[in-house]
C-alpha cells in the first residue's frame, strides 16, 4: 500500500512537468480549479479509454486525479503517523516516513492490517491494476490523448519511480516493480495503438 502510493504520487508530480511551459493564466486557472476539485474521488468512467485524440490538456482530470491521489496519500500518511505515534517513532519528513516503513521494524493492529491488504489486492486502490491505470490516464489527460506523446511521458514516470526509489531507501517491494511493468506495457500498448483492439477482444 505504502510504496504504490509514493510510486504514484511522485511519477504524477514528473508527469507533471509536461505542463510547466503553460501560460500563468492557464496556471492559475489550473490551481483554481484543483481548489474546487479537492475531495473528488477519481473513478475511471466507461468511456475513459476512448481513442480520441485532442492533444489538449484535460485540466479537469488532471486535477481530478491529482486531488484523488493527494487526498489518498494523505489518509495513508495519516494512517502511518498514527502508527507511528502508537509505537513511540518520531515524525519527521516524508522520506523519514518511507525509510521507517521499508525497515519493517513496527507492528501494526489487525485492521490496519486487513484494510492494506484490501487496497493492495487485485482489485485494491492501491493495487497493481488501479495504480497502473491512473498513471496512463493521467498521463492521457495531460498529453491531449496523444500517444505520439507516450515516450516523453513514460520517461517522465521512470523518473518519479528512480525517486521513489531514492525514498525508499532501498529496492522497492515487489508489487511496485509489478506496477512498473504494468504502466509500461500499458504506455506501449497506448503508444502502438493496440489498447483499443485488446480491449475489445476481452470484452467479445
Amino acid at each position: 500500500m505504502a510504496i504504490n502510493s509514493i510510486t504514484n504520487s511522485v511519477a504524477a508530480q514528473r508527469a507533471s512537468t509536461y505542463t510547466a511551459a503553460k501560460t500563468d493564466h492557464t496556471e492559475k486557472k489550473s490551481e483554481s480549479s484543483t481548489k474546487t476539485d479537492t475531495g473528488v474521488v477519481y473513478e475511471k468512467s466507461s468511456g475513459q479509454t476512448s481513442g480520441t485524440v485532442t492533444k489538449k490538456t484535460d485540466y479537469a482530470l488532471v486535477n481530478k486525479l491529482k486531488a484523488d491521489a493527494e487526498q489518498r496519500t494523505s489518509q495513508l500518511r495519516s494512517l502511518v503517523e498514527k502508527m507511528m505515534t502508537k509505537q513511540g517513532v518520531a515524525i519527521g519528513t516524508a522520506d523519514s516516513m518511507w525509510s521507517f516503513l521499508a525497515k519493517g521494524d513496527f507492528t501494526v493492529d489487525e485492521a490496519t492490517r486487513a484494510q492494506a491488504q484490501a487496497d493492495i489486492a487485485d482489485d485494491g486502490y492501491w493495487g497493481v491494476d488501479q495504480t497502473s491505470d491512473r498513471i496512463l490516464d493521467f498521463a492521457k489527460a495531460l498529453s491531449g490523448n496523444d500517444p505520439e506523446k507516450a515516450d516523453l511521458l513514460l520517461d517522465a514516470f521512470k523518473k518519479g519511480f528512480k525517486e521513489a526509489t531514492k525514498s525508499w531507501g532501498q529496492d522497492l517491494p515487489d508489487i511496485s516493480q509489478r506496477t512498473y511493468d504494468a504502466v509500461v506495457e500499458k504506455f506501449n500498448k497506448w503508444k502502438n495503438g493496440t489498447e483499443e483492439t485488446e480491449a475489445a477482444q476481452t470484452q467479445a
